[in-house]
């Protein structure tokens, strides 16, 4: 086990700590995921140029220790007005195509791609040196539609929540399927459902679920 230092944040199910100026250490406290599985898919998509953060393995399913990155999330240059809606709808896009463009690791199945499966803005870093992708820890192999169904429906319950940032929501959801032949509906209707049995979420948030969907669904006739 790593010795960590200061507390650096918390999410819903991990903290990360500061080990020193390079890296850092993400300790799981729940145990719902595989740390040396996200370690494995990080550095895979790394070996192939996507932007992700270095990982130096640990052999612990609860232990992550990363490289430090600096600079905002996505989503916090996007509450400071830094990037308007329909330029982080384009970047996330732009990465969701990028990581599907790379060759997937399943043989047996020619159109599987690693898939994300959490790509919203709180999971981009915007570093010196352009966007990082963060937060692997539901990455599995898969078809890409799955990947646009659950960005968007991240999206889409922010946007019909009543939040401050559901009308920017709104109108990043409607940058990110701006091309909708990427988000098919059965994709869509397989995201719908895992959200719904995510365990880290609030009765509040899978109420939204519903008008999610309809909105996704609109958006993409409209577009």
């Amino acid at each position: 086990m790593t010795t960590p230092g200061k507390l650096l944040g918390s999410g819903r199910t991990a903290d990360i700590y500061e080990i020193d100026g390079a890296w850092v250490l993400r300790r799981d406290r729940e145990g719902w995921g595989d740390a040396a599985a996200e370690a494995a898919v990080m550095t895979y998509v790394r070996r192939h140029g996507y932007p992700v953060p270095r990982v130096r393995p640990t052999g612990s399913r609860t232990e992550l220790v990363l490289e430090r990155l600096s600079g905002p999330t996505l989503l916090a240059a996007l509450v400071e007005g830094r990037v308007d809606p329909a330029e982080a709808g384009a970047l996330l896009a732009g990465l969701l195509r990028r990581l599907h463009a790379l060759p997937g690791r399943d043989p047996a199945d020619p159109g599987a791609r690693v898939l994300h499966l959490d790509l919203h803005p709180d999971n981009v870093m915007l570093t010196p040196d352009g966007p990082r992708v963060i937060d692997w820890s539901n990455a599995r192999d898969g078809h890409p539609g799955l990947d646009w169904g659950m960005s968007a429906v991240i999206l889409g319950q922010v946007a019909v929540g009543s939040t401050g940032l559901a009308g920017p929501a709104r109108a990043l959801l409607g940058a990110l399927l701006a091309d909708p032949s990427r988000l098919t509906e059965e994709g869509l209707v397989e995201a719908l459902r895992r959200r719904a049995e995510n365990p880290t979420m609030s009765r509040e948030e899978t109420e939204l679920l519903g008008a999610a969907g309809d909105l996704i669904r609109g958006v993409t006739q409209r577009a």
